[in-house]
């Protein structure tokens, strides 16, 4: 890898990633600058883990949302142990998924046959007890080198800086709460009014941009109460 060549390129999220209005535009940034500027990545995503619960939160493609579907069923796997480690250890890296894996032996026989080559990651962030990894995927053992893992460091600094600020700057959501808030929401509208998630969830959407109000606003007045309420 050029070094100044990716110095270069990594000014690009350094100015777009704090410019996000939302949160989870920040995560969906994220994800997408990885896939645009680390070479060899062919998808990416930002895992979180509460309460021992593994939650997606930006995806690029369903590639990594059937890899978190699994590892939170599983409950094993690269990027769910890297999301909620506390020994200070902050990446990890697969370099061939095709051979097996003994830390992750039902995960990564689930990965190969997804199509899954190799695999890196690192920490984002810690929240308390709410832990977020960046992760790298790519069809192609040996896609992630040394190098690699310089720039996932990278660009890791820029989006943790980033997602802190639009954490704690005047916007009350919580992307963990923001989720199971949406989520509770879509499930009432679904009984009560017979409608499939896509429907639902398009109701929501609607909502707030006819009434000018962020979504978790809008799903928390669905379920009956303040956005977040449990």
């Amino acid at each position: 890898m050029n070094r100044e060549r990716y110095a270069e390129q990594m000014a690009e999220p350094a100015r777009d990633l704090p410019a996000q209005d939302t949160v989870q535009a920040t995560l969906d940034e994220i994800a997408a600058s990885a896939v645009k500027l680390i070479e060899g990545c062919d998808a990416a995503g930002i895992l979180a883990v509460s309460g021992g619960r593994a939650v997606t939160l930006a995806v690029t493609g369903d590639l990594v949302e059937e890899s978190d579907r699994l590892q939170g069923e599983l409950r094993e796997g690269p990027c769910f142990d890297a999301a909620r480690r506390t020994d200070g250890e902050r990446l990890f890296r697969i370099a061939d998924m095709t051979r097996p894996q003994p830390a992750w032996p039902a995960f990564s026989a689930a990965a190969r046959g997804l199509g899954i080559g190799s695999m890196t990651g690192v920490l984002l962030y810690t929240d308390q007890e709410d832990f977020g990894a960046l992760n790298l995927y790519s069809r192609r053992p040996g896609a992630f080198g040394e190098d690699i893992e310089a720039a996932g460091w990278l660009l890791a600094s820029h989006a943790a800086v980033a997602l802190s600020t639009a954490r704690t700057a005047d916007r009350p959501e919580n992307p963990l709460e923001t989720r199971h808030a949406v989520g509770e929401a879509v499930g009432i509208l679904m009984e009560r009014h017979r409608l499939g998630r896509e429907q639902a969830f398009d109701v929501l959407r609607r909502l707030s941009r006819q009434h000018d109000v962020d979504l978790h606003q809008v799903a928390g007045r669905v379920r009956g109460g303040p956005a977040g309420q449990r």
